[in-house]
């Protein structure tokens, strides 16, 4: 496997920000070039007709914002590409990824309780399971996997003989 592009998508939280020193240093050992995606909603989607022009006018200042904040990120990579999309997130992480040919995405995970997960999903989730190329998931620093105290039965004695 070659490992020219890899995609990651953020959303300026800290975890997407230690999920940015992943795709860095993979990019740096694999002389890739990174592509920094940020997805904002839709606001149109729930509005009436009357409320369109000042919504749309919403989209693109949150559109203009992102731009400006991906900016700001600095990479040392060959190539950088930067892109905003409006829309829902999974949705077009899938379609650029697809569209740019992306040979990995690298994403932070928010590591959601099952409540939260139930209630709000998980785009790292759904990402996982419908990207078209391999996804590395990443947790924020600190964020350490504990295994749950199950009582452990003893193994049963040997039947004498």
């Amino acid at each position: 496997m070659t490992l020219t592009r890899i995609l990651l998508p953020t959303d300026f939280s800290d975890t997407a920000q230690y999920a940015l020193d992943y795709a860095r240093e993979l990019a740096r050992r694999f002389g890739a070039g990174v592509h920094l995606l940020h997805v904002v909603p839709d606001p149109m989607q729930n509005w009436t007709v009357e409320a369109m022009p000042v919504v749309s006018d919403l989209a693109e200042r949150w559109k203009a914002d992102a731009e400006r904040r991906l900016e700001e990120v600095r990479l040392d990579g060959p190539q950088t590409v930067r892109a905003v999309r409006i829309g829902h997130a999974f949705v077009e992480i899938l379609q650029y990824a697809a569209d740019n040919e992306i040979d990995l995405i690298v994403m932070g995970t928010h590591g959601r309780g099952p409540v939260e997960h139930l209630l709000l999903g998980s785009v790292a989730e759904k990402v996982v399971r419908k990207a078209s190329c391999p996804v590395l998931t990443v947790k924020q620093a600190g964020h350490v996997f504990v295994m749950p105290a199950v009582p452990v039965e003893p193994p049963a004695p040997e039947p004498a003989t």
